[in-house]
């Protein structure tokens, strides 16, 4: 018998856009469309070009065991060298010429680690993960309601929704918008539409002020249902996220409001309640790598600036102070500053880092 050895097509998940500048405001240009070019209002062109690569994923969804590494297919030009081809498939943003182009396409995860400028979409379909933290750094499984098996853990979802939001917020984001953006992104629906919790920034330890709003407002990230009573402040609130890809793929809601009462349990903890925003970032950042097994880690440092969204000098003080709060016990740089090494505290909290 002979084996069918009849080539098949592979269907193309790789979509990339750009934005032209022309008199009058950018333009969008998409090859894979009939019509390539677009004229988009200019404080909206960013939105605008992840929503159009948004509609491209959706339709053209895939089972994941038909889904391949475009980078592996266009022959991995798109980083520089590596060992090759690993891990599961991913769904991967990456920004380059300074925003003024934007590719989504499926990457493998040793080829999504080696790109400049390139974040996880979070995947959100309830057998996603096969990725997570090394094995020495996952923390061991628990059961518990509204947790489905192989599905991913609080800390991996939180870790890809930090690592998301570093490529399609603006570069200097303050660290109460990227807290709160972090909440919306975790609350959000299928339709992009998140009904936020009165009281929720109070939760936070968070002023309560319009600029945090407004900061994301006028990155048009999202959009802010208001009343005209006063008294928004007293009533749960609902967002509209402007940014497409937050949602592109399939919603498992439960999973996701754990993730983001996980994340707020850290960030709002008693103990670190009179640190600035940026202190309890960082550490949110750190515990996404916490396992309570393991007493030391190590964390990739451009990682960490990323996800923090803070220059080095701003990280170096966030963790003196985490130090002096007696979060973390020590940390320290490799010699080449490429990794961050750190060791929690003795006598920190379980609650507070996992």
């Amino acid at each position: 018998m002979r084996l069918c050895t009849t080539p098949y097509e592979t269907v193309r998940r790789s979509w990339t856009v750009e934005l032209r500048p022309r008199q009058g405001g950018p333009a969008l240009h998409c090859p894979q469309c009939t019509a390539s070019t677009t004229s988009v209002p200019a404080g909206s062109a960013r939105s605008t070009a992840l929503a159009h690569l948004a509609g491209h994923a959706r339709r053209a969804a895939l089972p994941a065991h038909l889904r391949t590494c475009q980078c592996h297919q266009h022959g991995c030009h798109w980083h520089p060298r590596h060992r090759g081809c690993a891990g599961p498939i991913l769904l991967v943003l990456t920004r380059e010429h300074s925003g003024r182009t934007w590719r989504l396409a499926d990457t493998c995860a040793a080829c999504a680690a080696a790109t400049a400028h390139a974040a996880v979409v979070p995947d959100t379909t309830p057998a996603a993960s096969t990725t997570g933290p090394p094995p020495s750094n996952r923390s061991p499984a628990r059961k518990g309601p509204g947790k489905r098996p192989g599905g991913p853990s609080k800390q991996l979802r939180v870790q890809e929704m930090l690592s998301y939001l570093a490529s399609t917020l603006p570069h200097g984001t303050s660290p109460e918008a990227r807290l709160l953006a972090l909440q919306c992104a975790l609350r959000t629906d299928n339709n992009g539409q998140a009904l936020l919790p009165a009281g929720l920034l109070k939760g936070m330890r968070l002023r309560y002020d319009q600029p945090i709003w407004e900061e994301l407002e006028q990155a048009n990230w999202l959009h802010l249902q208001t009343s005209d009573d006063g008294r928004t402040h007293r009533r749960p609130r609902t967002v509209q996220l402007l940014d497409a890809a937050t949602h592109v793929q399939a919603p498992s809601r439960t999973d996701r409001r754990q993730a983001a009462d996980w994340a707020l349990r850290i960030t709002a903890s008693p103990k670190l309640s009179p640190q600035p925003p940026a202190t309890r970032l960082t550490l949110l950042a750190l515990s996404t790598h916490h396992s309570p097994d393991v007493a030391q880690f190590n964390t990739e440092s451009d990682r960490l600036y990323r996800a923090c969204g803070l220059e080095p000098d701003a990280l170096i003080q966030a963790l003196d102070q985490l130090t002096l709060a007696g979060v973390i016990a020590q940390w320290q740089f490799s010699q080449d500053r490429e990794d961050l090494k750190w060791a929690r505290a003795s006598n920190t909290p379980r609650a507070l880092l996992a």
